[in-house]
């Protein structure tokens, strides 16, 4: 059987929901290289993090899955200073990431990971992760 990976997970926790999703779907996926990530998350950059692995024949149909889903996160999230919900993924502008992509391609074996967060194409605002769309109120 030939397989192909389609998405790499850091998280346990985000990997088993796609894998969850798509089995409801009636999709035949796996999770490679899962046990060794959660025992031991340092070694997750090195291994190239948690493995979504599908069938050849079902590529292109979980890849569509996978953006209609990121499409779906995104679009639940209000951003909190505008009220838009137009966020992107994008790798954060800085020193930090200027000096990533110079050390890879200088080694250009040595693997760092940059930083993303999620910016508000309306207002500028990032995050980490993104807000809630319907916050609870405090009660006092």
């Amino acid at each position: 059987m030939n397989l192909v990976t389609v998405k790499t997970f850091d998280s346990y926790f985000s990997a088993n929901i796609i894998l969850t999703k798509l089995h409801a779907e009636g999709i035949e996926c796996y999770l490679k290289d899962e046990y060794t990530v959660t025992l031991d998350p340092i070694l997750s950059n090195a291994i190239g993090g948690i493995k979504l692995v599908v069938k050849v024949a079902d590529e292109i149909g979980v890849r569509k899955l996978l953006e209609n889903y990121e499409l779906d996160y995104i679009n639940a999230a209000t951003c909190p200073k505008c009220s838009n919900n137009n966020f992107t993924y994008i790798t954060k502008p800085g020193a930090t990431n200027y000096l990533t992509a110079m050390f890879t391609w200088i080694f250009s074996s040595y693997a760092v990971a940059p930083y993303y967060v999620y910016h508000c194409e309306n207002c500028g605002y990032e995050c980490e992760r993104l807000p809630e769309k319907f916050e609870e109120e405090q009660i006092d």
